[in-house]
């Protein structure tokens, strides 16, 4: 089963406005994750996709998107799937890679229909592409770890990098996550902003019961949402995305935008936060 909705962008003076309902409605994806289904946000930030495939003992085939207006959906995108469940396969163009927790699979251009199977929950990321590169499974082992932050300023964090410039070649398309040490709360500090790319967040890895308040709006206007384990935020080119979480979390970063320059991005202080 396939379900997608669609998410318009939205003008920074129109988000000073919102209520927290019309913020969580526009930057919130919830339910992403849902048994024996594929839910997808089709959203006009970049053309970014994402969404969920949770299979559930059986296959479920992502082909035609409405949505695109193309016969297949990755006839003109490439893909970022990763897996936060159990083992899993995804199978396409004739190729299949059994993903283990936290393995990431990039799919090229005109991959074709894409089969997930098995025990896995998969995360799936989206941009359109303009060129193909190789289908490729990026282990955990083979990312690039970058170590930040300190434990005395609660944002002790490692950071992954897998489809990235330092890792392999991707059209536009970055994807990492990052996961916070014992005793530390805070995700991506100082914050910034990079007005060439959006970014979508994935929280998981939380306890039920627990939530991560993630800042988001401009670095003078800030707003703020509340949110649940396996829920996703949204990120205009435009707003900061920060925050601090209740107990161990990690949060998977994707972008899309003008070029894969992960260094590309305005620092705000905190002093200078409204």
């Amino acid at each position: 089963m396939l379900n997608v909705e669609t998410r318009h962008a939205v003008h920074p003076e129109h988000a000073k406005g919102m209520d927290t309902a019309n913020l969580r409605r526009n930057f919130l994806a919830g339910g992403l994750f849902a048994n024996g289904e594929i839910r997808l946000a089709y959203t006009h930030y970049d053309r970014f996709v994402l969404g969920g495939a949770v299979p559930d003992g059986a296959a479920l085939v992502l082909d035609q998107v409405a949505e695109t207006r193309t016969p297949n959906f990755m006839d003109r995108r490439e893909m970022g799937i990763v897996n936060i469940g159990d083992t899993g396969r995804v199978d396409a163009d004739g190729q299949g890679w059994d993903m283990a927790y936290g393995d990431v699979l990039y799919l090229g251009m005109g991959a074709g229909p894409v089969t997930f199977s098995g025990a896995g929950r998969f995360y799936i990321t989206s941009a359109p592409a303009h060129r193909a590169f190789p289908h490729r499974l990026v282990k955990v082992a083979d990312a690039k770890e970058v170590k930040l932050g300190a434990a005395e300023t609660s944002n002790k964090r490692t950071i992954r990098q897998l489809i990235h410039p330092l890792v392999m070649e991707s059209c536009q398309l970055i994807l990492g996550y990052t996961s916070l040490e014992d005793g530390s709360v805070w995700n991506t500090i100082p914050s910034h902003i990079h007005d060439r790319r959006m970014e979508a967040y994935l929280y998981h890895g939380m306890a039920p019961e627990a939530r991560v308040l993630h800042l988001m709006g401009e670095p003078h206007e800030t707003r703020h949402l509340f949110v649940a384990n396996e829920q996703a935020v949204l990120s205009p080119p435009w707003s900061i995305h920060s925050g601090a979480g209740i107990g161990a979390y990690t949060f998977i970063w994707a972008m899309a935008g003008d070029n894969v320059d992960y260094t590309d991005m305005d620092f705000i202080a905190p002093e200078d936060l409204r």
